[in-house]
């Protein structure tokens, strides 16, 4: 992007219009909400205020720093990792390199894990494995007030996010975070375990999008030779921490889920509902219960 693309003097809404011009060239698809969500957060403005301020001119900060978000947006860099938050049910998540961008299809795990969670007696125990951000723990939490819950993950500096997260959306004093691999340091029982592991195959990693390939950590999505190494893992350890009637609910890539239930049948873990559908039609989030011995 030439450094006059964006100058002094431009108003707001020119600079937001040349902003999405320049995104469109590029290809990126979502031209328009990139350039109105990165020219909103130079000014500290939403929607509504960025439209009533769009005759007012750039100072000559703001456009350094708005020159600067688009050079980096044009070079693949995804929004949320500019900005350096992401709103997850209508919750704002900060992020860092060591964790995911939390997405809409994740949603669907937090839509089932409530649908479940509603049906145990109050108040529940919630373990998040895999809990990067804290995500859906946390959005969880924050529709389930008498809910305790704790997140884990191998990288502390995810938890180190995660917890902050906690702080900044009050639910701190109802959220812990452990440091292991999946479940294996903890002791149940927890009704309700949720998760959104690493399903990438190792092969297929090289043709993700470049803002998944090249800004998420790539320990979060490499699933292994054949996607399915996170759930051989935490799908026996999450049984050993069900109570009789207890819940998974897991996340799954394309075509998975056949694959995904039969681990969990194999853990004595039955099948609970149809898998939920995301938006795109993937059969995203699969749910089972621990059944009597």
């Amino acid at each position: 992007m030439s450094a006059r693309a964006v100058f002094p003097g431009q108003t707001v809404d020119w600079a937001r219009r040349l902003l999405t011009a320049r995104f469109q060239s590029a290809s990126i698809e979502s031209a328009e909400l990139d350039a109105r969500l990165l020219t909103g957060a130079v000014l500290g403005l939403d929607l509504t205020a960025l439209i009533v301020s769009g005759a007012r001119q750039l100072t000559a900060s703001e456009a350094e720093r708005l020159h600067d978000f688009a050079r980096r947006r044009l070079c693949g860099e995804p929004v949320a990792r500019i900005l350096g938050y992401k709103e997850f049910w209508g919750l704002s998540f900060k992020l860092s390199g060591a964790t995911l961008v939390p997405r809409p299809d994740t949603e669907t795990v937090v839509e089932r894990a409530l649908e479940i969670a509603r049906t145990f007696e109050s108040p529940i125990r919630i373990v998040d494995i895999g809990t990067g951000s804290g995500a859906i723990l946390l959005a969880l939490l924050s529709e389930l007030p008498e809910a305790i819950g704790i997140g884990t993950d191998v990288s502390l500096a995810a938890l180190r996010i995660a917890q902050g997260n906690a702080r900044d959306l009050g639910l701190f004093p109802r959220a812990s975070f452990v440091a292991c691999n999946y479940a294996a340091a903890l002791r149940g029982p927890f009704d309700l375990i949720v998760s959104n592991p690493p399903y990438i195959a190792s092969s297929d990693i090289p043709n993700l999008v470049p803002d998944v390939r090249d800004h998420d950590p790539h320990q979060a999505l490499d699933g292994g030779r054949d996607g399915l190494d996170a759930y051989r893992r935490l799908i026996p350890q999450a049984a050993e921490l069900l109570p009789e009637g207890g819940a998974l609910v897991v996340e799954a890539g394309l075509g998975q889920s056949r694959q995904i239930e039969a681990l969990m049948t194999e853990a004595d873990l039955k099948a609970t509902g149809a898998p939920k559908a995301d938006l795109g039609g993937v059969l995203r989030a699969l749910s089972a219960r621990k059944m009597p011995p």
